[in-house]
């Protein structure tokens, strides 16, 4: 199923950079999920794997939820996906984030399923005061 996505809430896209900036120079990785056609929620699943060359999705442990797509850093500032980054792109939804260093707003890329670059609208929105940008599963 494809989720139609407007955009990313920026509070997502600012933790995003965040933990990238803080994970490297080993490479971190987690699923999108999209409420209302916004990506606000980035989902982190249990036996993740981490280090300076990759980060491993366990996708079995991916729960029963629509996933907008996927996101992770590469300790460099190329934010140009690898084999195995289209591999995952095609399993997980439309909307695929790379962030590179310097991990600020121009240091990212979003990709659709087959790799190809699509623009991504930075979205300022309010959350309530519950929401967050982290699930831990």
């Amino acid at each position: 199923m494809t989720i139609k996505v407007k955009g990313i809430a920026k509070s997502t896209l600012d933790f995003i950079l965040e933990v990238s900036k803080s994970s490297a120079p080993k490479e971190f990785a987690g699923l999108l999920r999209a409420e209302e056609g916004i990506i606000k929620d980035v989902i982190f699943l249990p036996g993740t794997e981490s280090s300076r060359i990759s980060a491993t999705l366990r996708l079995f442990m991916m729960p029963n939820i629509s996933i907008a797509g996927s996101v992770h850093s590469h300790p460099t500032s190329n934010t140009n996906p690898s084999r195995a980054d289209l591999a995952l792109f095609a399993r997980v939804g439309g909307h695929n984030i790379i962030a590179g260093a310097p991990y600020d707003m121009r240091s990212w890329r979003c990709y659709d399923s087959n790799g190809i670059s699509i623009t991504l609208n930075v979205l300022d929105i309010e959350f309530d005061d519950d929401d967050s940008n982290a699930v831990l599963l």
